[in-house]
């Protein structure tokens, strides 16, 4: 196991061998081993050669840092390798991971926008982020200052995971201000790079970076983000990968609402709330977020662990007018998460719907 594990961090550091190259060649059931001890002939001599010379000594530096807590490499074979990003034909040979690797496979909804939002941008990406954290949804984005900040803060803030994907190695944070941060994600969620230990930032890390955002998202969502961004590379990355696109319109006077409009008249959705997000998610999110009940099983009921009792109670607490969730909170003395998981439940079965204003109405028949 050991050598194995040395085997492909060795190969994460070839200089010039990317997914490209190698993931083909894996996908036909080549070891790391004989990639790095026989390469096979189709491959280019130049490939060929530095495959044959990997940095042994680098690798085993590699492996201290994987020895550290929480630490993890997983290499595109893994069962435990993110199953929606492994779909990707160009997905990372290997991830380096520091935190949680079950959350790599939970439902996720990507937020990336602007490094120099608007201040009502940024309390924007904080709102919708912290409502998908009490909805049971990660938060993924890019560590970056601005929109990636503010939603990576309104996760933590709703007591739910986040995950950062990242354009250097994961003992180099960048920028240096989100260092904290950056820890407090690693505790409540992960760290993840395709970059080894050590790799400094470069302008091509990031485009890389941004296509596993999305590849590990069910969904990207654009907050604000001029015309020239990095973030408009990921919602056409994400539409690529199959995945939803969202775009938060603004005034037609705020340049950084110019690159959103351009998207939504590309065909990315129009959302205004939260729960449009969700609402357009939930045929995806079913199957992450329902448990299926067992037959003859009485007074239980779905991924929430709440019961029929308790969903009717909640019922009652909406009356007929539209109500908010801190509403719902102080009449029923339920925890804030669990009202909004339970809502996004009641809203995929068409017995709530959500009105502007964050606001939830019982459907009656």
């Amino acid at each position: 196991m050991q050598e194995d594990l040395l085997a492909w961090l060795a190969l994460m550091r070839l200089p010039g061998i990317g997914p490209a190259t190698i993931n083909p060649l894996l996908r036909k059931g080549f070891s790391v081993e004989e990639l790095l001890r026989a390469p096979p002939a189709p491959l280019p001599e130049k490939t060929r050669r530095i495959l044959r010379e990997p940095d042994w000594k680098q690798a085993e530096q590699d492996l201290r840092w994987l020895e550290q807590e929480h630490h993890h490499f997983l290499p595109l074979t893994s069962p435990r390798y993110p199953s929606r990003l492994a779909e990707l034909a160009d997905a990372p040979t290997g991830l380096f991971v520091h935190g949680d690797l079950d959350a790599l496979d939970s439902p996720q909804i990507a937020m990336v926008g602007s490094r120099n939002p608007s201040r009502g941008g940024n309390q924007t990406a904080e709102d919708f982020a912290r409502h998908f954290a009490r909805s049971g949804i990660t938060v993924t984005s890019g560590l970056a200052m601005g929109i990636d900040t503010a939603s990576h803060r309104g996760a933590l803030a709703g007591s739910g995971t986040s995950i950062a994907v990242m354009a250097t190695g994961l003992d180099r944070v960048y920028p240096a201000s989100n260092r904290d941060l950056a820890h407090e994600i690693a505790a409540h969620g992960a760290l993840v790079s395709e970059f080894p230990p050590g790799t400094s930032p470069r302008r091509g890390h990031f485009p890389r970076r941004n296509r596993i955002i999305s590849g590990l998202s069910l969904g990207v969502l654009v907050v604000e983000a001029a015309l020239r961004s990095g973030s408009l590379i990921t919602a056409r990355l994400a539409g690529e990968q199959g995945r939803e696109v969202f775009a938060i319109p603004g005034s037609i006077h705020n340049p950084l609402a110019r690159g959103c409009h351009h998207l939504i008249r590309q065909g990315a959705k129009l959302v205004e709330t939260a729960s449009d997000v969700l609402e357009e998610l939930a045929p995806r999110l079913q199957p992450y977020l329902l448990e299926p009940r067992e037959t003859g099983t009485e007074g239980t009921s779905d991924f929430t662990g709440q019961s029929d009792h308790e969903y009717q109670e909640l019922m009652d607490a909406m009356g007929h007018d539209p109500v908010s969730t801190d509403t719902l909170v102080e009449r029923t003395g339920f925890a804030p998460e669990t009202v909004s998981s339970m809502l996004l439940l009641l809203e995929m079965e068409g017995r709530v719907s959500s009105e502007p204003g964050g606001l939830f109405v019982l459907i009656r028949t």
